[in-house]
């Protein structure tokens, strides 16, 4: 892949190329980074592509363009995942599982597998906003934690111990600290 500032550069003067490889080289990227922290799959669709959307709003901006690729990105998916749950909150939606039926398991298991991975999910909601952020990019995202000081603008000193209030905080909500 090309030099990121150039790509970014190529990407200002709405070069179609440069904007087909950032989709190409950082929508997989930010599609997981979201189903990390929502979990109806089309939601995260949607929202992924919110940020594709919102960046190239950006750059067609007379000012205030992009300064970088993945941290914009990242920092817009965070947003975007906020204002998600706000919306989500204002308007108090269930969400409904389709997928029981087609993962071949049978329902105790299902519901099993489905009650854990509510619980996972409504402990994360009870951490930081950075929090949430540090371990969606650490663990989902696979960055490390220098990446993960940049997109957050954070010393990594910072993160680190983020990372470690988060899992101790994820482990009391869990009830499996002490």
């Amino acid at each position: 892949m090309l030099d990121e500032n150039v790509l970014l550069g190529r990407a200002k003067a709405m070069d179609q190329d440069a904007l087909a490889q950032i989709h190409d080289a950082y929508y997989s990227a930010i599609y997981r980074y979201m189903s990390f922290r929502v979990s109806d799959l089309h939601a995260v669709e949607d929202l992924t592509g919110e940020v594709f959307t919102r960046f190239l709003a950006a750059l067609r901006k007379p000012i205030g363009k992009p300064n970088a690729i993945r941290p914009w990105l990242y920092g817009t998916a965070s947003r975007v995942v906020k204002e998600y749950y706000r919306h989500q909150h204002r308007w108090n939606l269930a969400e409904l599982d389709e997928t029981i039926a087609d993962q071949g398991t049978g329902p105790e298991q299902s519901v099993e597998e489905m009650w854990a991975q509510h619980e996972l999910h409504e402990a994360i909601q009870k951490l930081t906003q950075d929090q949430q952020d540090v371990l969606a990019l650490r663990f989902g995202e696979a960055l490390s934690i220098e990446e993960v000081a940049e997109v957050v603008k954070k010393s990594e000193g910072s993160v680190k111990m983020l990372q470690k209030r988060a899992v101790a905080a994820l482990a009391r909500h869990l009830g499996r600290g002490k």
